[in-house]
């Protein structure tokens, strides 16, 4: 796997695309749990979605650079 890649002439950082698509998963997954009523059962929101974030982060990026 490359580390950087050119974009519109530019290099960007792997880890930035992997940031970006981590987002786009992200964003709806939070908006349905937020809907559900997930974030009541914590005390710490906010580092609860955090959490969230990393884990689909860093498993995505596990799981394309694994295969």
């Amino acid at each position: 796997m490359q580390s950087q890649f050119d974009l519109l002439g530019a290099f960007v950082p792997t880890i930035a695309a992997w940031f970006v698509l981590s987002l786009a998963v992200f964003v709806p997954v939070d908006a349905l749990l937020t809907w559900r009523g997930f974030y009541r059962l914590f005390w710490h929101a906010p580092l609860a979605r955090f959490a969230l974030f990393v884990c689909l982060f860093c498993g995505g990026a596990l799981v394309v650079t694994n295969h």
